[in-house]
């Protein structure tokens, strides 16, 4: 291949008008000094960037205190997660007329290697009387201990008050229990207050830790990128003002209650902003070092960086935000949730870089570039020629053998692919979201030893009144069912056992049977069930369950919900989310793309090539999980939120470099301006793919198993894109297939 092919040997028309000059764009000679370009008066060139930054430094002021709010309106309840149209939803918006709905069971535990003793039990039922008096424990609420047949263990049903926080109340029971718990006992909170608290205590270093690890990372990779002591502050600070922003407009949302904010999508949130607005900069900075070599007004160049970094920052931030916008057609409130807020920082992350980065850009000049200052009217470095660097070899290695570059390409994407039969995205029980300490899923380990497995989350089952009778027969019938009782206000804790003769008589003999609890005609059944809440078993007596309550007998009239019920309605919907929302991002991010590059050829490729990355990545995920982290399996929602962010976020890559590429082969034809992009982006999208990978990454310090399994997806498969995707697959298919890649464009009726 001819040198001419990477770069032409010299533009004809250097010697000529500015103007004239930049219709090679980038192409490495110097202009005329005297040529002058006309343009605002002084002032207002000092005055438009001072009003941007005084603007942003104030948001960033007054938004810095949100960090500290976010907890507090960050909500990690079990309503949050569940399905808006599931039976188990409708079952847990009736209980609110049966019980408080401020009501919060939590489930005491106390275990010993041997029986429990007389003084054992006196000891456990004054630590009981001890609680009473805790803030967030609803006073004289507490069931009695009951205990297990094999007489080694027994329990408790404590009811918290949800205006009071309950990660803090759990905090103070466990104290009291386990600080004074009887020689050789081992105390436990579980039950969905423990499993909460200890949810939010996973997050609750999230906006500290996860964030000064994800800034050092970039802080780290942009020191030695830029090599400038200079440069990778003002890059960071513009991320961390538009996180700032985001956040401080997200927290005044959810205050409004527009929107919803979980400690989950709050660390989301964190690395998208951080992620996508370090990336916008890196192509704005690298755009803009070109301009000052060939502009010598800081002004100049900068709107000359604007011009020509507007439109791939624009198509990449639109493709991000339409494809997060996807998840409002969940059924899924979590999902729901996640597409606003992650828009939101998102359009944030577009703002600053193309408003407070040209301002500091501008302010700063040359010196951000020092030591290495990019002097006016020197070479590129990319265009010196094709036997120097890294990025003009790959330029001859895809235009020497196309072919066999994007063949072998695909086998290797192909092969990894293949891994996908393995993921085990069927969902994890709600105990294993924590991947460090629990005390919830010790306590439920416990529970299960000693007690029916599914104690203390019994299904709670919403029946007729006038058929309570044989809704509890039908119950009691399932082998995976161990006990049934019903909601009666004058029972003991709450609650009486019920047969198909009827609600049985609890406390002294001879004691009328107690009324249950009715409510527009229906009443509230909780079966105990046999395994513990979120396995097969469980999940099979449940749909079991369903099926008879279905039938032509019952015609739906009864409902079942409770943690099982939830955890099926929530892994059914995310399958139906997954498959209406993935055909939906790629038909809009196809749109986009055809919009942007005036092409049908070119948009398909690039969704093909992603697609085919994604899947490379999703399935060497699946066999790290299950052989080098051994995780027990995935959440069914793990493949949608993967898809989502890889999809969207690794065709801005392709973006990046298709942007310039067109833009190049306007000028020099298709094949000259694929490796001619290819080039001149190499170094900016390969930095941006560090980054954005790192920050990621970053999410994996944080015990939740999601994130973690999220994190290794997105940065796993960024760097997939970034290092054979975009830098040798989309390159060579461009390459070979030449001006068809245009078509129906006016392109693609020209010469190469």
């Amino acid at each position: 291949m001819s040198r001419q092919a990477v770069e032409p040997a010299q533009d004809p028309h250097q010697k000529g008008a500015d103007v004239a000059r930049r219709s090679d764009a980038h192409g490495g000679g110097k202009a005329p000094r005297g040529t002058k370009k006309s343009r605002p008066p002084k002032w207002l060139r000092i005055l438009i960037p001072a009003v941007l930054i005084v603007v942003w430094l104030a948001v960033f002021g007054m938004g810095g205190k949100s960090f500290g709010e976010v907890n507090k309106v960050a909500v990690n309840d079990q309503a949050q997660q569940l399905p808006a149209s599931a039976d188990a939803t409708a079952v847990l918006k009736a209980q609110a007329n049966f019980r408080d709905q401020n009501i919060v069971p939590a489930t005491l535990v106390f275990a010993k290697d041997s029986a429990l003793t007389a003084e054992d039990k006196t000891a456990l039922n004054d630590q009981l009387k001890s609680i009473q008096g805790l803030e967030g424990v609803v006073p004289d609420s507490i069931s009695p201990l009951v205990y297990s047949q094999d007489g080694k263990a027994a329990e408790a049903f404590v009811p918290l008050d949800k205006t009071v926080k309950i990660a803090t109340t759990v905090k103070s029971i466990r104290a009291e229990i386990q600080d004074h718990a009887p020689s050789g006992i081992n105390a436990h909170v579980t039950g969905p207050a423990g499993l909460t608290a200890d949810i939010s205590g996973a997050f609750s270093g999230l906006d500290g830790l996860l964030l000064l690890v994800a800034l050092a990372v970039v802080l780290v990779i942009l020191v030695i990128v830029y090599r400038s002591p200079l440069l990778p502050l003002i890059v960071l600070g513009t991320s961390m003002v538009a996180l700032t922003a985001a956040i401080f407009t997200v927290v005044a949302l959810a205050k409004a209650n527009v929107l919803v904010l979980s400690g989950q999508t709050q660390g989301i949130l964190m690395i998208l902003v951080i992620g996508a607005a370090t990336d916008y900069s890196l192509l704005y900075v690298s755009r803009y070092r070109e301009e000052l070599r060939d502009r010598e007004s800081k002004w100049d160049a900068t709107l000359a960086t604007l011009k020509g970094a507007f439109e791939p920052i624009a198509a990449s931030a639109g493709t991000v935000i339409a494809g997060l916008l996807c998840l409002l057609l969940s059924d899924l409130n979590s999902n729901k949730a996640l597409g606003p807020v992650a828009a939101i920082g998102i359009a944030f992350a577009f703002l600053a870089s193309l408003t407070l980065l040209p301002a500091l850009m501008l302010w700063a000049g040359r010196v951000a570039f020092w030591p290495v200052k990019p002097k006016f009217g020197s070479e590129h470095p990319n265009r010196e020629g094709a036997t120097k660097g890294v990025w003009p070899k790959v330029a001859r290695l895809v235009s020497g053998k196309p072919r066999t570059v994007w063949a072998l390409s695909l086998v290797v994407l192909l092969a990894a692919g293949a891994g996908m039969l393995q993921l085990k995205a069927d969902g994890v029980p709600t105990s294993d979201f924590v991947t460090g300490k629990s005390d919830a899923r010790d306590g439920q380990n416990v529970l299960s030893a000693h007690f029916p497995g599914g104690s203390g989350s019994p299904a709670v089952i919403l029946a007729p009144a006038d058929r309570l009778a044989e809704a509890a027969a039908v119950l009691s019938k399932n082998d995976g069912v161990e006990s049934v009782s019903v909601l009666a206000k004058e029972a003991p804790g709450g609650t009486a056992p019920v047969t198909a003769e009827g609600i049985q008589a609890v406390g002294r003999p001879g004691t009328p049977a107690p009324a249950a609890t009715v409510v527009d005609g229906q009443v509230i059944l909780q079966a105990t069930l046999k395994d513990a809440p979120e396995s097969d078993a469980a999940e099979n007596a449940v749909k079991e369950l369903r099926e008879v309550f279905a039938g032509s007998d019952w015609n739906h009239s009864v409902l079942i919900g409770g943690t099982t019920a939830v955890a099926i309605d929530t892994n059914e919907t995310t399958i139906h989310d997954r498959n209406l929302i993935i055909p939906v991002v790629l038909v809009v991010i196809l749109l986009i793309l055809m919009l942007l590059l005036r092409s049908i050829v070119a948009p398909l490729l690039l969704i093909g090539t992603v697609v085919v990355s994604f899947a490379a990545a999703l399935g060497v995920s699946a066999l790290v999980f299950n052989h080098v982290f051994n995780f027990p399996g995935a959440d069914a929602s793990v493949p949608l939120f993967g898809f989502v962010f890889l999809v969207a976020l690794g065709i801005d890559y392709n973006i990046f470099l298709m942007t310039r590429v067109r833009e190049e082969s306007i000028k020099h034809g298709t094949r000259t301006g694929v490796l001619r992009g290819l080039t001149a982006t190499g170094g900016v999208i390969t930095s941006a793919g560090i980054v954005l990978a790192a920050t990621f990454a970053a999410l994996g310090v944080l015990p939740i198993m999601f994130l973690a399994q999220i994190s290794f997806i997105v940065a796993f498969g960024v760097l997939l894109d970034t290092f054979l995707v975009r830098t040798l697959l989309v390159p060579a298919l461009c390459y070979q297939l030449g001006d068809k890649i245009w078509w129906p464009g006016e392109l693609s009726r020209r010469s190469a």
